[in-house]
């Protein structure tokens, strides 16, 4: 790791911190739980979950799910959705939100499904997509897609950001 690549985590180990805490606080509000389902994330969003004090209040559990049968015994992704749309797809992170948010019976999940790097990119879904999806409440979960520039460090990062500024936009809209 360069040292611009340190400074670039220094940066994003703050600027999540910051997230984290915002995130706590309306989870707190309105006692309500999240779980996280991650694949390339490697378990990023739990670990900066769980960095905050009192976390169990309100973090329920997390689930790296980074192999295919993982997802599928662990968050009940249908392995045929897996096999149409590819594991970093939008149908495969919406299952799995939906799936962490019914096993943990959480309020809130947010799942992960991307290609970090440096290999495994495609024409298609090249080095640096991330799908991210997000089921709060009742709602029908929703998913956006992402493409990050960087090395494998930096796409995995900006994966986390993002997914926690989804999570806060959706957790204050409901």
């Amino acid at each position: 790791m360069s040292s611009r690549d340190s400074i670039t985590s220094a940066a994003a180990i703050n600027a999540s911190a910051d997230l984290v805490r915002e995130l706590a606080d309306l989870l707190v509000s309105k006692n309500w739980t999240i779980t996280t389902a991650e694949s390339c994330t490697g378990g990023l969003i739990a670990a900066s979950l769980t960095d905050v004090a009192g976390s169990s209040a309100w973090f329920n559990q997390g689930v790296v799910s980074y192999a295919n049968n993982a997802k599928v015994k662990l968050l009940g992704v249908d392995e045929t959705v897996i096999v149409q749309h590819g594991a970093v797809s939008e149908a495969v992170v919406l299952a799995m939100a939906a799936g962490a948010q019914r096993k943990a019976g959480a309020d809130v999940a947010v799942s992960v499904s991307g290609i970090a790097g440096p290999g495994g990119g495609t024409p298609d879904k090249p080095v640096g997509t991330v799908w991210v999806a997000w089921a709060v409440g009742k709602a029908a979960p929703d998913a956006l897609c992402y493409q990050f520039d960087g090395n494998r460090t930096a796409v995995r990062e900006l994966a986390l950001m993002e997914a926690l500024r989804g999570t806060i936009q959706r957790v204050k809209s409901v």
